[in-house]
């Protein structure tokens, strides 16, 4: 007796739980169904985050575990300066900045640096790479680092000490980094990173989230906000209509970099 479409895509989670991959052939002799139906089964759970997506079946994806920030700049994709270009731009003088740390959100400083304005910004950050890729940054402008307990994975400081200095401040808007993006909302595998990233969304004006385009349609370890809870967010290539309505609906900005230079063109 054949099983229903949600039955059988548990079914097929719950593989993947025993085994780091399966086939599609062998899934689709398991359920007697056609294998393109197994396809659209593998291809729903891909876009839902919850597995990995590869050439002839799938393999389980690991949601609590992540490359340190070194490896993860080594690996990123082209042009991910450009997102923290972008950035860059949505800070006004005399602002208030929160910054988090990772990979992505680090691009963001050298441009901070050189777009500087007539008055006076404040820069409040938990991650050193931040700080270091600002460089000389002008007089005028006050970098703050919090204290708390240092990462050497991921060059910056978590913690309750973290948390609670940031509390101590408001700001304009904040820049903040995820592993992954899917309609249920944003989400990361650093359980300490989660707590400075809520924190900076709770003292802020403004959320914008700074993710290339490899990181929609993921879901990792634990959920950071909803979707609706952000301003805005920065990427490089223009996502799926489907993430683009998603978005929409949730009243949520989408900046890209392929969209600015379809206009500039």
């Amino acid at each position: 007796m054949r099983i229903g479409k949600k039955q059988r895509q548990q079914s097929i989670l719950q593989e993947l739980k025993l085994h780091p991959h399966v086939r599609v052939a062998t899934l689709a002799e398991r359920f007697d169904v056609a294998t393109e139906t197994i396809r659209r089964d593998l291809d729903a759970l891909s876009e839902d985050g919850l597995i990995k997506r590869e050439f002839g079946g799938a393999s389980a994806r690991p949601m609590g575990h992540q490359p340190d920030l070194i490896e993860r700049q080594s690996a990123a994709v082209a042009g991910l300066d450009r997102i923290g270009m972008l950035a860059a731009n949505l800070v006004r003088p005399g602002d208030v900045v929160m910054i988090d740390a990772g990979s992505t959100v680090a691009q963001l400083a050298p441009y901070l640096a050189v777009n500087g304005g007539t008055q006076a910004r404040t820069f409040i950050t938990n991650c050193y790479a931040v700080v270091h890729g600002m460089g000389d940054v002008a007089d005028r402008d006050d970098v703050v680092m919090c204290p708390g307990v240092f990462d050497v994975r991921e060059n910056a400081v978590y913690g309750s000490d973290t948390i609670d200095f940031l509390r101590r401040f408001h700001a304009n808007i904040a820049f903040i980094g995820a592993s992954g993006v899917s309609w249920q909302g944003f989400s990361d595998v650093n359980r300490r990173a989660v707590a400075v990233k809520r924190a900076m969304m709770e003292r802020s004006d403004e959320t914008w989230l700074m993710v290339d385009h490899t990181k929609f349609d993921q879901r990792y370890l634990e959920n950071v906000a909803p979707i609706e809870a952000l301003t805005g967010i920065i990427t490089d290539l223009v996502p799926s209509q489907k993430t683009i309505s998603q978005l929409h609906r949730s009243g949520v900005k989408l900046v890209t970099w392929q969209d600015a230079q379809t206009k500039i063109a």
